[in-house]
């Protein structure tokens, strides 16, 4: 009895050495790469350096960077926002599609492309469900001349993400048609209203398909499938093709940070197509949280689960997460929260021009010393940089951070939302 209990405990005690020996291989492996990265960051350093008004190298301010690459894009958006009658999709139904064929492991981006794209397709997953609640999006992978799907279309980014942490391999050639049929023959089912569109990260040069691609390209011309494409080598005819002919957009990756760039700029709903702007009434329920501690069927999963969920207000059955379909009835289940977010992408805020204190407009004004969002000193060159923004309605003045959170995050502007509701307190509306 004695020697059993011995063996059961040494047995335990080397299960649990076993996991702390993996969870120090993982922490080594993490460790290693931050190394590396570092190392890889340091023998690039002429990147970090531009070329002043005097001609001298000095290092680039990271902070004016960011909000430069923020300002092309805000002026893209508003751009398109302030032509006439543009309409937005609100619910979008998008398939990302990653190249992982054997040019997926080119070092060009490093560590490899694979690990590039993995990473930022995960923060553009959750850059698009912040700007898009009530769209969804599917995961599709291409390589050894075929395509596969990695997730099922749906509005729970975390399940996306979870399935990039995978460990995912390249292999074989890649085939633009076989993922263009694939994608297809999902989003075909998608109701008139939903906005079908698809962005393929393609690494390789050549595709390997097993039909005419021709015909696929009008199938999903026909369907009303927007394809875009960011490549990540050189640019190719039937890329560029496809984007002409879908009403999608074709660009090449840079580098790492113009990737990124150009995914999140896929993150805000694109202007629909003239042809397929078609005003829709869309059938919608808002379904009440149910008890807490109350076990029931979920048709999501299709398993009894224990905790609060969502009661579709038209059969009753249960569903997990919001926004999604109900599997039972097919009515389309938000909140109300979700459908407030959306309607900023059909009222943008107007981009705040920009202030340079070597205008010397700034001196001598106390009222605008400092920011009228976060208070900080606007006069002090190490914090603002020698720039700041302000509102052309209101005239308030905003630092660069609190330019980026109103347009990005808060979509109101925090001096235009004072002045009404001042005016509402005179008048006694308030």
């Amino acid at each position: 009895m004695m020697n059993s209990i011995e063996h059961r405990e040494v047995s335990h005690s080397r299960g649990r050495q076993f996991d702390r020996d993996e969870d120090e291989e993982d922490e080594d492996e993490d460790n290693d790469m931050s190394a590396w990265e570092r190392a890889y960051t340091d023998e690039r350093s002429w990147e970090s350096l531009q070329e002043d008004e005097s001609g001298l190298l000095r290092p680039i301010d990271n902070k004016m960077l960011s909000h430069a690459q923020y300002r092309r894009r805000i002026r893209a958006i508003s751009s398109t926002s302030t032509a006439t009658r543009i309409q937005k999709g609100l619910i979008r139904y998008l398939y990302v599609v990653m190249d992982f064929s054997r040019a997926a492991t080119e070092m060009d981006f490093k560590p490899s492309r694979m690990a590039v794209i993995a990473k930022h397709v995960e923060a553009f997953v959750r850059e698009f469900f912040d700007q898009n609640p009530l769209s969804q999006i599917g995961l599709v992978v291409i390589k050894d001349g075929v395509a596969n799907c990695l997730t099922d279309m749906g509005g729970s980014p975390e399940s996306h993400i979870k399935a990039l942490m995978k460990k995912l391999v390249c292999s074989g050639d890649a085939s633009l048609q076989n993922a263009l049929e694939l994608v297809h023959e999902y989003l075909v089912q998608v109701p008139s209203y939903g906005h079908r569109e698809v962005l393929i990260l393609y690494s390789a040069l050549s595709t390997c398909d097993p039909g005419d691609i021709m015909e696929t390209i009008q199938r999903c011309k026909k369907s009303k499938i927007r394809c875009s494409i960011v490549g990540l080598s050189a640019e190719m005819f039937i890329c560029k093709h496809i984007c002409q002919e879908t009403g999608g957009s074709y660009s090449i990756a840079l580098d790492e940070l113009h990737l990124k760039e150009l995914l999140l700029e896929h993150a805000p709903p694109p202007p629909a197509i003239a042809e397929y702007a078609i005003a829709n009434l869309i059938r919608m329920g808002f379904p009440q949280r149910a008890a807490e501690g109350v076990a029931s069927i979920c048709v999501c999963h299709k398993e009894a689960k224990v905790g609060a969920g969502y009661t579709c207000p038209r059969c009753k059955a249960r569903v997990c997460e919001l926004p999604t379909e109900c599997r039972i009835c097919g009515l389309t289940l938000v909140s109300s929260p979700h459908l407030a977010r959306s309607y900023h992408h059909l009222f943008p805020i107007t981009p705040f021009d920009e202030v340079s204190f070597s205008q010397g407009n700034m001196t001598g004004k106390k009222s605008i010393e400092t920011c009228f969002g976060c208070i900080q000193n606007l006069m002090n060159p190490g914090t603002a940089s020698g720039y700041c923004v302000t509102c052309p309605k209101c005239k308030k003045y905003f630092c660069l951070d609190c330019d980026i959170y109103i347009h990005e995050s808060l979509h109101n502007c925090p001096g235009c939302e004072s002045l009404r509701h001042s005016k509402s307190i005179n008048t006694g509306e308030g």
